[in-house]
């Protein structure tokens, strides 16, 4: 089962602009953190400093976009002593497997950390499966159980009139 899919591409852009940034600005992603809890995944990204107007979240399909900007603290005038906080505009793609819904996705931020909520779809979701009873008639005549037995109250065959596996009936 897939959760997220793992995109090398996006991997070594970041990876090459973290190398390549070396004395310049940091990093312009967000750390993230994603975990499954129950029947959803719950994904956190770390957007200190970012107002929740200034976050653009979007979902096509199975990708989610992430955009967030982040405008300097000064003002015009102010003499900048130390500027080591990152500011500009962050991103970040998260490709979703065919196991979420992205449709029932929910966003919330608090305290600097976008929450993204995403529920596991219903087709995923672990489901039990109702065996049926694979006894046939004897050649006796003696009566034997059916498809599902007497226990549910259903078809009861004598005989030589046990079903075929494709007549009998099964709980999915």
């Amino acid at each position: 089962m897939t959760l997220l899919r793992f995109d090398p591409f996006r991997e070594l852009d970041r990876l090459a602009e973290q190398t390549l940034s070396v004395g310049a600005r940091a990093l312009r992603t967000m750390p993230m953190e994603a975990l499954r809890r129950g029947n959803q995944f719950l994904i956190y990204l770390d957007v200190p400093g970012v107002h929740p107007e200034d976050i653009d979240l979007t979902v096509e399909r199975n990708v989610v976009s992430v955009r967030a900007r982040r405008a300097p603290a000064r003002r015009e005038g102010d003499e900048v002593i130390i500027d080591e906080r990152p500011y500009g505009e962050f991103a970040r793609q998260l490709f979703l497997g065919d196991n979420l819904d992205p449709d029932g996705m929910t966003a919330d931020t608090a305290n600097g950390v976008l929450t993204l909520t995403i529920p596991v779809s219903e087709a995923s979701k672990p489901r039990r499966v109702e065996l049926g009873s694979s006894e046939t008639g004897s050649s006796t005549g003696d009566a034997t159980s059916g498809a599902t037995g007497d226990r549910a109250g259903a078809t009861t065959t004598t005989g030589s009139e046990t079903a075929s596996a494709a007549d009998r009936p099964s709980t999915v």
